[in-house]
């Protein structure tokens, strides 16, 4: 039975990453501050580390179960088992703007697929697919009397912006134990994907009016690099205090940019687009560069074993050097601190299911890499989740990991949006012997 289990749960994953390509190739956020960079840049994480405000920099082997922590390679060498982890996630997101109605939103994905398989007694490969980034959003700015200010003139001006398209990230990485207390590992990543946006620029009011798009397309392959160290004290056998750093390279992808401008008709009647009249600027850039920023992340956990685990992260982010075919992106360097943790009342509870499970915490401040209309947008969030035992057997551990994040992005000042969302994650964790061989006498 166990066989035709496994059999299942390796069909199953992929597929699912197969549909999980696919899906990542179109939009999954609904966010008009997606428009900036490349997309909303998605975190490295598990649900299990989300569930904990975020932190990761520090952690590895979390109350005698293990998982895949990409955010730091170094954790791989942690992994005593097999570990599978696959999630789904979902957004619902409420954008607010000043005199204007709100609009709700809602998208769903696969998450990640990862796995961990242990080399030796302290190391570990560890490989995965997960999303970049994500791009989406469509939103309309109308200017009055043709946007010249005279009261005569009662003709509307509608600008229009759209974006659609994200990046996916496939990893391989190798962790390694360095003596008894340091950790060191490295990722290599495949980014690839499509990012679309148009911005186009109408006068409904005027029959037979002449509107114009411009059109910027990026096919987006390329390599990029994650490293990392830990360093572990032991108080005693169940008490350790860890400390982390990682860090992404700040490498370049290639690009295949086009950019066009075109003009078009709308029917007055219908509102039907016609095809593009005439393309003013056509221009191919087979061979562009992106130069990705660099990340440097810190982190500190403290765990007792069976009981609780609490830390904080700390990232930089220089996305100020971010250029997309040799035009910089105007963005800011990004700030984010992380805290969190976790607590199970009882793991070897027998008579109590819940005094098994553990219970997370954590909170998210995020100075992040958009600065609109004079203004710093900043991101707050809270999180919870919830790890779900399931009953095994003497080599193989299941677990079911719920997070909540609950949050708020930008302002309602300076006639920007106010995006209040929630974030689900569900992941199902497996750990068992599958690639060991068994010795007889």
């Amino acid at each position: 039975m166990i066989k035709y289990i496994r059999f299942v749960i390796i069909l199953f994953l992929f597929t699912a990453t197969a549909l999980g390509v696919k899906a990542q190739s179109t939009a999954t956020t609904s966010s008009p501050y997606s428009r900036y960079g490349l997309g909303d840049i998605s975190p490295m994480l598990m649900p299990q580390n989300i569930a904990m405000g975020g932190i990761g920099v520090a952690t590895n082997r979390i109350n005698g179960f293990y998982s895949v922590n990409p955010l730091n390679p170094a954790s791989y060498s942690s992994i005593g088992l097999t570990v599978i982890d696959i999630g789904v996630y979902s957004n619902f997101s409420t954008l607010e703007k000043t005199g204007s109605a709100s609009q709700k939103n809602s998208n769903f994905r696969l998450s990640h697929i990862a796995f961990g398989i242990p080399v030796s007694k302290r190391s570990a490969i560890a490989f995965g697919l997960m999303p970049y980034s994500e791009l989406g959003y469509s939103y309309r700015q109308a200017t009055p009397n043709f946007g010249s200010g005279l009261p005569a003139d009662t003709n509307a001006v509608n600008y229009l912006y759209n974006g659609d398209g994200g990046l996916s990230k496939f990893y391989l990485g190798y962790g390694i134990g360095i003596g008894k207390h340091l950790s060191i590992g490295a990722n290599v990543s495949y980014i690839f994907g499509n990012l679309k946006e148009t911005q186009s620029t109408e006068v409904p009011s005027l029959i037979g009016v002449l509107n114009s798009r411009i059109e910027e397309s990026n096919s987006i392959t390329g390599l990029n690099y994650d490293y990392g160290v830990q360093y572990t004290v032991d108080f005693s056998a169940r008490k350790h205090l860890t400390l982390g750093y990682s860090a992404s390279s700040n490498t370049k992808l290639n690009t295949v940019n086009s950019y066009i401008v075109s003009s078009y008709f709308r029917d007055a009647t219908n509102g039907d687009e016609g095809v593009a009249t005439d393309t003013s600027v056509n221009r191919q850039q087979p061979s562009g560069k992106i130069q990705l920023p660099m990340t440097n992340r810190f982190g500190i956990s403290f765990q007792d074993e069976g009981k609780y685990l609490i830390g904080a992260d700390y990232t930089m982010s220089n996305w100020s050097k971010l250029t997309v075919a040799g035009v910089n992106k105007q963005l800011r360097d990004s700030k984010t601190i992380n805290v969190g943790g976790q607590f199970t009342p009882n793991i070897n509870s027998l008579s109590s299911y819940w005094a098994a499970v553990d219970y997370r915490l954590g909170a998210v401040y995020d100075q992040t890499y958009l600065y609109v209309n004079n203004t710093n947008i900043k991101r707050y969030a809270a999180t919870f989740g919830l790890g779900l035992p399931l009953r095994g057997s003497t080599s193989s551990f299941y677990k079911i990991n719920l997070a909540a994040e609950i949050g708020k992005r930008g302002t309602l000042a300076n006639s920007l949006v106010k995006e209040n969302y929630v974030n689900i994650h569900l992941s199902f964790t497996l750990n068992d012997k599958w690639f060991q061989k068994y010795k007889f006498d």
